[in-house]
């Protein structure tokens, strides 16, 4: 077995794929496509399933755009749209701060009845009819989250969904004014894209993505929305600032 040179570390063979696709990508023009997979595991000398391995934290960081049959694109740098967590606010108002324009792409509304797991989220009795709302928001028309909200029909209606809604639920709400809103209560994690959701955000089946599954409470203490919101991790940043514990002991 070959050994590394005296005072040096031999490098991961990954960690030299992510070095060699940093320094490619950098030399690249925005816009300009990247060679195919086969010549670029080739000439990188991986297999194409390390490459594309390599390639998710890219098009995670939103450096590459992968478009399944036409190749893999290097992206202008993206605008992040960053939020504290401490706060509910909508895509919409945090893009609007950094002077980023977003858009809803197609709104689906369909009804579907309370299943055993969503009437437990939504504290209502099985079979409930339910309002479910789902679209992908674009920034700078590239599709970087994918919302899904379901409701009770007495909280929003079909119509007003078709005529007044522009992509949150939140927005709307409020600017309606009823019913009142209170707080949110969110689970984060990391999900790999199922492949119908993949094929929304244009992004391969098994690319990671932010889930953030929520459920939100007017001001009566009722919850009046569970939701599964999807982001892209290359445009979106969340940070929680949190405050020290003053009995914490001070050690030396």
């Amino acid at each position: 077995m070959s050994k590394a040179p005296k005072g040096k570390t031999a490098q991961h063979p990954f960690s030299r794929l992510q070095g060699d696709l940093s320094l490619l990508i950098q030399k690249t023009p925005p816009g300009e496509k990247l060679p195919s997979e086969p010549e670029l595991a080739r000439r990188l000398g991986v297999s194409r399933a390390t490459l594309r391995e390599g390639m998710r934290t890219f098009e995670a960081q939103g450096l590459i755009r992968r478009r399944q049959g036409v190749g893999t694109f290097v992206v202008s740098q993206v605008r992040v749209i960053e939020s504290g967590l401490e706060v509910l606010e909508s895509i919409e108002r945090l893009a609007n701060r950094i002077g980023l324009a977003v858009r809803m792409g197609e709104l689906e509304i369909s009804e579907t009845m309370a299943s055993p797991e969503i009437s437990e989220k939504l504290q209502i009795e099985e079979g409930t009819r339910l309002i479910n709302v789902s679209r992908v928001i674009y920034a700078d028309d590239r599709p970087v989250a994918y919302l899904v909200d379901i409701l009770p029909p007495d909280i929003i209606t079909e119509e007003e969904l078709r005529t007044r809604f522009t992509g949150s639920v939140i927005d709307f709400l409020l600017k309606r004014g009823k019913p009142g809103l209170s707080k949110s209560f969110t689970d984060i994690q990391a999900v790999a894209a199922e492949s119908g959701i993949a094929r929304l955000l244009e992004i391969q089946r098994g690319d990671v993505l932010l889930l953030f599954t929520a459920r939100l409470y007017s001001d009566l203490g009722e919850i009046i929305d569970f939701s599964f919101s999807y982001f892209l991790p290359g445009y979106f940043r969340f940070h929680v600032i949190r405050n020290v514990d003053p009995l914490m002991p001070n050690k030396a």
